[in-house]
């Protein structure tokens, strides 16, 4: 019995994390989970360091956010980001400010 929990909890996992991002509301007015992070100072390097089609791409989604949370409006259904569309453009980038960040540091200390 102890070992088909896992297997259950695998296939109801896809489902929550649906639900959950879709409870966020960030997708109502178009915008996706990576232009909602907390900007510190790696994020705004690794923002920074994204390539003009998609930083371009990022504050477009931004503005209309901005627009339309003014109005107090959301997106039609149509125009929602959807689960499966939500692309972790900036993780990389992240990834790599906060590695060089710590290599950085490590160098300091020494």
């Amino acid at each position: 019995m102890a070992a088909r929990a896992p297997v259950a909890a695998g296939r109801l996992l896809p489902g929550f994390q649906k639900w959950y991002y879709n409870l966020c509301g960030f997708n109502k007015i178009g915008l996706m989970r990576d232009d909602t992070i907390y900007e510190d100072s790696d994020v705004k390097e690794a923002v920074r360091r994204l390539p003009e089609s998609l930083y371009n791409d990022r504050t477009f989604r931004i503005k209309r956010a901005l627009d339309l949370s003014m109005k107090h409006q959301i997106l039609p259904k149509d125009q929602w980001t959807k689960y499966e569309e939500d692309i972790h453009y900036l993780t990389p980038y992240l990834e790599e400010v906060v590695r060089e960040r710590k290599e950085r540091d490590e160098w300091m200390k020494k």
